[in-house]
């Protein structure tokens, strides 16, 4: 019986210490050592609480249509060069459309039949003719454009949530709404521009050649040579960081895009002890960087981002690594970001901000004193009347309320899970929960000393009885609230949290630690009577 109790209180003790050596930092951040404040975080408050950003954003989806025209185009120019079918031109018109001009019908008849074997989602259109040529037009199928858009916004929202996740931001909101919006919650942002520069970056990478033959005056004149488009190359001063824009002439066909990109790390060039982005190929795309650079020697290559031209440099040598860097100058911050939304993936489409507001922390602070002011209010109502209805053993109940809500909060600092408001009404409901369990218990109790066992037996019978009905109550409330968990967003989901911690704490507090707190009283001494 003493190993026993020397057992169980240890555990009790230990579960205390540790309580108090994580909840340390949410009360005493600023006095404790560097080590402490970096092994365990203060408890983290939701959006409603601490204040943040909140962020409506729209996919432009019909971008993501004209994407995924642009690469079946470059597919369908690739397969009809490959097959040795002779065309005068493959473009993409208006109307979600794509057409193949040819020189005669039995060319038409080869496009046809190559469309139709590897482009199943067009839908052939009636063909046209002009000047002796043979126009064959295609379009994308309505149920393939519905589903491109979904898929563009599905993409776009796991884009979003990569990125937020890497930025470091504590229990982040994001979740579709109407359509083709997006609605994103970050709490306790401490730079809204940042992070609204790393949110609507598109991060389209590409790699393309550079038209060496091209004038970059001519073109920014207006004189392209076909084929061709005219983008700018970003440069640094080193000296003064000021930033210009040169115009560099470029192939619209891009040899290489981003999608095909397995890693991306800030590595420090040892040269100028400034940052530069190192990026890795997936086993296709090294492939592919390998038969570029082996058939472009001499030639320079362009890396673009978002339409801007970050370096340009020639190729000197076949490169079979798979490996590359953008550089640019970058300040530390620029180089992290940028990584950040090259490992998150490029979006499928544009995003543009529809709605930004900033919720300060004063509605948090006001919510956070009332949700205290409710708790206190609540507990001593339940600690004087525990107290007054079962006398000493209501004292006992009240210790373990005091322990219950020390280790709830000491669970969500241990789990780095946010508090929210929904989540202190969850706090106040476990309370009830908890004082529920200590009444099953106490009134079995009672009921046992009325048929006159003596206090020991009273008392283990009292627990074994109520302890399958407490479980059986609490176990099903834990199941709802891991549903709520799984399913519900926001507001719902920080109810779950705080419910599901609360109710394993009570569990935990109502059976053990109270039943401990009665064996250490009885001890080895006879008592004929209980206070309860």
């Amino acid at each position: 019986m003493a190993r026993s109790l020397k057992l169980r209180g240890g555990l009790v003790l230990l579960c205390l210490l540790l309580s108090f050596i994580s909840l340390a930092p949410t009360f005493w951040g600023g006095s404790l050592p560097g080590w402490w404040t970096k092994s365990f975080d203060p408890i983290h408050l939701g959006l409603d609480l601490q204040g943040g950003m909140h962020l409506v954003l729209g996919v432009d989806v019909d971008k993501a249509v004209e994407s995924r025209l642009d690469s079946t185009l470059d597919q369908v120019e690739s397969l009809l060069a490959e097959k040795d079918v002779v065309f005068k031109r493959a473009e993409r018109l208006p109307g979600e459309r794509l057409a193949v001009t040819v020189y005669d019908e039995e060319s038409g008849k080869a496009v046809d039949a190559l469309m139709g074997e590897s482009f199943p989602t067009l839908e052939a259109m009636t063909l046209s003719q002009e000047g002796g040529y043979i126009q064959k037009n295609y379009r994308l199928g309505d149920q393939e454009i519905a589903n491109i858009r979904d898929y563009a916004i599905r993409q776009a929202l796991e884009t979003l949530r990569n990125r937020v996740d890497q930025f470091g931001v504590s229990e982040p909101t994001l979740q579709l709404q109407n359509n083709d919006r997006i609605l994103i919650q970050l709490p306790g942002i401490k730079d809204p521009e940042r992070a609204i520069a790393l949110l609507g970056k598109t991060a389209r990478l590409e790699f393309k050649m550079v038209a060496e033959d091209a004038n970059p005056e001519d073109a920014v004149k207006g004189n392209l040579p076909p084929g061709t488009q005219l983008l700018y190359e970003r440069n640094v001063n080193r000296q003064t960081g000021e930033a210009t824009e040169t115009p560099l002439v470029v192939y619209e066909k891009t040899a290489l895009t981003g999608d095909l990109l397995a890693d991306a790390q800030v590595r420090i060039d040892t040269r100028f002890n400034e940052p530069y982005v190192g990026i890795d190929f997936n086993p296709v795309g090294a492939k592919r960087f390998d038969q570029i650079t082996a058939a472009n020697v001499g030639k320079r290559m362009a890396i673009v981002l978002d339409d801007t031209v970050y370096s340009a440099p020639v190729i000197r040598e076949r490169i079979s690594g798979g490996s590359a860097q953008i550089s640019g100058a970058f300040n530390e911050q620029e180089a992290t970001d940028l990584a950040i939304v090259l490992r998150a993936g490029s979006l499928p489409a544009p995003v543009k901000i529809l709605e930004n507001r900033t919720v300060g922390p004063s509605l948090g602070r006001d919510s956070i004193n009332q949700g205290i002011v409710s708790v206190v209010v609540g507990g001593l109502l339940v600690v004087l009347a525990m107290a007054f209805y079962y006398r000493l053993s209501g004292l006992v109940a009240n210790l373990v309320l005091i322990l219950n809500l020390v280790f709830i909060m000491a669970m969500l600092s241990l789990f780095k899970a946010t508090l929210t408001l929904p989540g202190i009404a969850g706090i106040v409901l476990t309370i009830g929960m908890a004082v529920d369990a200590n009444v099953l218990i106490f009134e079995r109790i009672r009921e046992e000393l009325r048929l006159g066992k003596t206090v020991r037996n009273a008392l283990d019978a009292g627990y074994a009885k109520a302890m399958l009905t407490i479980i059986d109550a609490n176990v099903t409330t834990l199941i709802a609230a891991l549903v709520l968990f799984q399913f519900g967003t926001g507001p719902v989901k920080g109810f779950a949290v705080t419910l599901s911690v609360g109710i394993v704490s009570s569990l935990f507090t109502a059976i053990f630690v109270s039943r401990l707190i009665f064996d250490l009283f009885l001890g080895n001494r006879h008592i004929k009577r209980l206070s309860i």
